[in-house]
Protein backbone atom coordinates (compact mmCIF):
# COMPACT_ATOMS: atom_id res chain seq x y z
CA UNK A 1 0.00 0.00 0.00
CA UNK A 2 3.00 2.06 0.62
CA UNK A 3 3.49 2.17 -3.14
CA UNK A 4 0.85 4.99 -4.09
CA UNK A 5 1.50 8.51 -2.95
CA UNK A 6 -1.73 9.12 -1.30
CA UNK A 7 -1.02 6.66 1.47
CA UNK A 8 2.40 7.94 1.95
CA UNK A 9 1.11 11.26 2.39
CA UNK A 10 -1.67 9.72 4.76
CA UNK A 11 1.02 7.80 6.80
CA UNK A 12 3.36 10.78 7.24
CA UNK A 13 0.28 13.09 8.29
CA UNK A 14 -0.79 10.88 10.17
CA UNK A 15 2.33 9.73 12.49
CA UNK A 16 3.03 13.50 12.93
CA UNK A 17 -0.63 14.01 14.26
CA UNK A 18 -0.51 11.21 16.23
CA UNK A 19 2.70 12.83 17.76
CA UNK A 20 1.33 16.19 18.50
CA UNK A 21 -2.37 15.05 19.79
CA UNK A 22 -0.40 12.48 22.37
CA UNK A 23 1.92 15.31 23.69
CA UNK A 24 -0.60 17.60 24.06
CA UNK A 25 -3.23 15.81 25.07
CA UNK A 26 -1.02 15.04 28.15
CA UNK A 27 -1.42 18.36 29.75
CA UNK A 28 -4.97 18.58 28.47
CA UNK A 29 -5.83 15.52 30.20
CA UNK A 30 -4.24 16.06 33.23
CA UNK A 31 -6.45 19.55 33.74
CA UNK A 32 -9.71 17.80 33.46
CA UNK A 33 -10.11 19.66 30.32
CA UNK A 34 -10.43 16.39 27.96
CA UNK A 35 -13.83 17.86 26.38
CA UNK A 36 -11.69 20.79 24.78
CA UNK A 37 -10.52 18.49 21.73
CA UNK A 38 -14.22 18.19 20.95
CA UNK A 39 -15.23 21.31 21.44
CA UNK A 40 -12.57 23.02 19.12
CA UNK A 41 -13.29 20.42 16.65
CA UNK A 42 -16.91 21.75 16.69
CA UNK A 43 -15.48 25.13 16.01
CA UNK A 44 -12.94 24.69 13.40
CA UNK A 45 -15.69 22.76 11.38
CA UNK A 46 -17.63 26.09 11.39
CA UNK A 47 -14.64 27.25 9.78
CA UNK A 48 -14.54 24.63 7.06
CA UNK A 49 -18.68 24.93 6.62
CA UNK A 50 -17.85 28.81 6.02
CA UNK A 51 -15.18 27.94 3.71
CA UNK A 52 -16.87 25.51 1.76
CA UNK A 53 -19.90 28.14 1.23
CA UNK A 54 -17.39 30.32 -0.28
CA UNK A 55 -15.50 28.09 -2.22
CA UNK A 56 -11.89 29.01 -0.31
CA UNK A 57 -9.40 26.94 1.43
CA UNK A 58 -10.86 25.52 4.49
CA UNK A 59 -7.83 24.75 6.24
CA UNK A 60 -6.70 28.18 7.35
CA UNK A 61 -10.37 29.52 8.07
CA UNK A 62 -10.72 26.15 9.76
CA UNK A 63 -7.75 27.38 12.15
CA UNK A 64 -9.04 30.78 12.48
CA UNK A 65 -12.44 29.52 14.01
CA UNK A 66 -10.70 27.29 16.10
CA UNK A 67 -8.26 29.78 17.64
CA UNK A 68 -11.05 32.39 18.48
CA UNK A 69 -12.96 29.40 20.14
CA UNK A 70 -9.91 28.56 22.23
CA UNK A 71 -9.31 32.04 23.40
CA UNK A 72 -13.19 32.94 24.19
CA UNK A 73 -12.72 29.22 26.30
CA UNK A 74 -9.98 30.70 27.89
CA UNK A 75 -11.15 34.49 28.70
CA UNK A 76 -14.86 32.96 29.92
CA UNK A 77 -13.24 30.93 32.17
CA UNK A 78 -10.57 33.53 33.37
CA UNK A 79 -12.86 36.71 33.60
CA UNK A 80 -15.81 35.67 34.18
CA UNK A 81 -15.13 32.03 36.80
CA UNK A 82 -17.49 29.78 34.91
CA UNK A 83 -17.00 26.21 34.98
CA UNK A 84 -14.61 24.60 32.60
CA UNK A 85 -16.94 21.85 31.63
CA UNK A 86 -20.14 24.70 31.23
CA UNK A 87 -18.13 26.94 29.28
CA UNK A 88 -17.02 23.72 27.12
CA UNK A 89 -20.52 22.26 26.95
CA UNK A 90 -22.00 25.56 25.85
CA UNK A 91 -19.21 26.09 22.85
CA UNK A 92 -19.20 22.76 21.46
CA UNK A 93 -23.56 22.44 21.59
CA UNK A 94 -23.44 26.47 19.36
CA UNK A 95 -20.37 25.69 17.29
CA UNK A 96 -22.16 22.11 15.75
CA UNK A 97 -25.19 24.38 15.66
CA UNK A 98 -24.02 26.59 13.85
CA UNK A 99 -21.56 24.79 11.51
CA UNK A 100 -25.19 22.84 10.73
CA UNK A 101 -27.03 26.05 9.63
CA UNK A 102 -24.26 27.54 7.57
CA UNK A 103 -23.87 24.28 5.15
CA UNK A 104 -27.64 24.10 5.16
CA UNK A 105 -28.21 27.28 4.48
CA UNK A 106 -25.21 27.31 1.65
CA UNK A 107 -26.32 23.85 0.30
CA UNK A 108 -22.77 22.34 1.07
CA UNK A 109 -23.56 19.33 2.27
CA UNK A 110 -21.27 16.85 -0.02
CA UNK A 111 -18.65 14.68 -0.03
CA UNK A 112 -16.24 17.25 1.25
CA UNK A 113 -17.95 18.15 4.15
CA UNK A 114 -18.21 14.53 5.37
CA UNK A 115 -14.34 14.03 4.66
CA UNK A 116 -13.84 16.70 7.54
CA UNK A 117 -16.71 15.09 9.52
CA UNK A 118 -14.91 11.42 9.43
CA UNK A 119 -11.65 12.02 8.13
CA UNK A 120 -10.09 10.92 4.74
CA UNK A 121 -6.72 9.13 3.52
CA UNK A 122 -7.86 10.45 0.11
CA UNK A 123 -8.22 14.29 1.29
CA UNK A 124 -4.39 14.75 2.22
CA UNK A 125 -2.57 16.55 -0.31
CA UNK A 126 1.03 17.26 -0.51
CA UNK A 127 0.45 20.70 0.46
CA UNK A 128 -1.23 19.59 3.65
CA UNK A 129 1.45 17.65 4.62
CA UNK A 130 4.15 20.42 4.33
CA UNK A 131 1.45 23.02 6.11
CA UNK A 132 1.51 20.06 9.10
CA UNK A 133 5.13 19.56 9.32
CA UNK A 134 5.84 23.29 9.38
CA UNK A 135 2.76 24.67 11.32
CA UNK A 136 3.00 21.47 13.63
CA UNK A 137 6.65 21.90 14.39
CA UNK A 138 6.45 25.36 15.65
CA UNK A 139 3.61 23.93 17.96
CA UNK A 140 5.38 20.82 19.29
CA UNK A 141 8.63 23.30 19.61
CA UNK A 142 6.07 25.68 22.09
CA UNK A 143 5.03 22.68 24.13
CA UNK A 144 8.51 20.74 25.00
CA UNK A 145 9.93 24.83 25.24
CA UNK A 146 7.44 24.99 28.11
CA UNK A 147 6.26 21.63 29.38
CA UNK A 148 8.13 21.93 32.44
CA UNK A 149 5.93 25.12 33.15
CA UNK A 150 2.35 23.45 31.48
CA UNK A 151 3.32 20.97 34.09
CA UNK A 152 3.37 22.53 36.90
CA UNK A 153 0.33 24.07 36.16
CA UNK A 154 -1.82 21.26 35.48
CA UNK A 155 -0.64 20.16 38.99
CA UNK A 156 -1.49 23.08 40.93
CA UNK A 157 -3.21 26.49 38.95
CA UNK A 158 -2.74 28.58 42.24
CA UNK A 159 0.82 27.49 43.46
CA UNK A 160 2.26 28.53 40.18
CA UNK A 161 1.01 31.60 39.65
CA UNK A 162 2.36 32.26 43.17
CA UNK A 163 5.60 30.63 42.45
CA UNK A 164 5.90 33.85 39.43
CA UNK A 165 4.97 31.40 36.45
CA UNK A 166 3.03 33.22 33.87
CA UNK A 167 -0.07 31.24 33.95
CA UNK A 168 -2.70 33.40 32.27
CA UNK A 169 0.08 33.55 29.19
CA UNK A 170 0.60 30.01 29.04
CA UNK A 171 -2.50 28.99 29.00
CA UNK A 172 -3.78 30.49 26.41
CA UNK A 173 -0.80 29.31 24.45
CA UNK A 174 -2.24 25.82 26.08
CA UNK A 175 -5.48 26.21 24.17
CA UNK A 176 -3.74 27.93 21.15
CA UNK A 177 -1.15 25.07 19.88
CA UNK A 178 -4.40 22.71 20.68
CA UNK A 179 -6.51 24.75 18.44
CA UNK A 180 -3.57 24.59 15.14
CA UNK A 181 -3.44 20.91 16.19
CA UNK A 182 -6.93 20.15 15.87
CA UNK A 183 -7.32 21.79 12.93
CA UNK A 184 -4.72 20.41 11.42
CA UNK A 185 -6.08 16.91 12.46
CA UNK A 186 -9.74 16.81 10.91
CA UNK A 187 -8.18 16.20 7.42
CA UNK A 188 -7.19 12.44 8.34
CA UNK A 189 -9.27 12.07 11.92
CA UNK A 190 -12.34 13.76 11.04
CA UNK A 191 -13.47 16.98 13.40
CA UNK A 192 -16.11 14.49 15.37
CA UNK A 193 -13.25 11.69 15.97
CA UNK A 194 -10.19 13.83 16.74
CA UNK A 195 -10.53 14.38 20.36
CA UNK A 196 -10.87 10.71 21.09
CA UNK A 197 -6.94 10.93 19.62
CA UNK A 198 -6.12 13.37 22.28
CA UNK A 199 -7.15 12.14 24.83
CA UNK A 200 -7.82 8.12 25.37
CA UNK A 201 -4.13 7.13 24.72
CA UNK A 202 -3.35 9.35 27.20
CA UNK A 203 -6.25 7.81 29.40
CA UNK A 204 -4.63 4.30 28.37
CA UNK A 205 -0.94 5.83 29.61
CA UNK A 206 -2.29 6.90 32.13
CA UNK A 207 -4.01 3.24 33.74
CA UNK A 208 -0.06 1.98 34.15
CA UNK A 209 0.91 4.66 37.02
CA UNK A 210 4.38 5.71 36.06
CA UNK A 211 5.90 9.16 35.87
CA UNK A 212 4.68 12.09 33.59
CA UNK A 213 7.59 11.59 30.93
CA UNK A 214 7.04 7.62 31.24
CA UNK A 215 3.06 8.64 30.45
CA UNK A 216 4.00 10.92 27.68
CA UNK A 217 6.60 8.51 25.84
CA UNK A 218 3.37 5.73 26.43
CA UNK A 219 0.97 8.24 25.22
CA UNK A 220 3.23 8.93 21.92
CA UNK A 221 3.54 5.20 21.51
CA UNK A 222 -0.25 4.33 21.74
CA UNK A 223 -0.98 7.14 19.48
CA UNK A 224 1.19 6.51 16.84
CA UNK A 225 0.58 2.74 16.72
CA UNK A 226 -3.33 3.19 16.53
CA UNK A 227 -2.83 5.61 13.09
CA UNK A 228 -0.52 3.20 11.71
CA UNK A 229 -3.34 0.18 12.36
CA UNK A 230 -5.93 2.22 11.96
CA UNK A 231 -5.02 3.33 8.49
CA UNK A 232 -3.73 0.20 8.00
CA UNK A 233 -7.32 -1.54 8.32
CA UNK A 234 -8.80 1.68 6.44
CA UNK A 235 -6.92 0.77 3.35
CA UNK A 236 -7.31 -2.78 3.39
CA UNK A 237 -11.32 -3.19 4.30
CA UNK A 238 -12.22 0.28 2.23
CA UNK A 239 -13.20 2.12 5.64
CA UNK A 240 -13.48 5.59 6.87
CA UNK A 241 -9.67 6.47 8.51
CA UNK A 242 -10.79 8.20 11.28
CA UNK A 243 -12.97 6.29 12.53
CA UNK A 244 -10.76 3.08 12.10
CA UNK A 245 -7.83 4.94 14.06
CA UNK A 246 -10.23 5.90 17.09
CA UNK A 247 -11.71 2.09 17.36
CA UNK A 248 -8.17 0.94 17.25
CA UNK A 249 -6.76 3.12 19.96
CA UNK A 250 -10.13 1.79 22.16
CA UNK A 251 -8.60 -1.55 21.93
CA UNK A 252 -5.14 -0.74 23.28
CA UNK A 253 -7.20 1.32 25.73
CA UNK A 254 -9.01 -1.70 27.13
CA UNK A 255 -5.68 -4.03 26.89
CA UNK A 256 -3.93 -1.58 28.82
CA UNK A 257 -7.07 -1.93 31.47
CA UNK A 258 -7.33 -5.34 31.46
CA UNK A 259 -3.19 -5.30 31.75
CA UNK A 260 -3.43 -3.02 34.84
CA UNK A 261 -6.18 -4.33 36.55
CA UNK A 262 -4.22 -7.98 36.27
Amino acid sequence: MLEYDFMQRAFIAGILIAILASISGTFIVLRRYSMIGETLAHASLVGVAVALVAGSNPLWIAVLFALIAAWLIELLRDRFELYSDAVLSILLSGSLALAIVIVSAGGAFNSSLFSYLFGSILAVSKEDVITIVIVGGIALVAILANAHKLYFIAYDEEVAQVSGIPVRLLNFLLVSVVAIIISLSIRVVGSLLIGALMVIPVTAALQFRRGFLATMILSLLFSVFSVIGGMTLSYFFSLPSGATIVLFVIFIFIISLLITKR
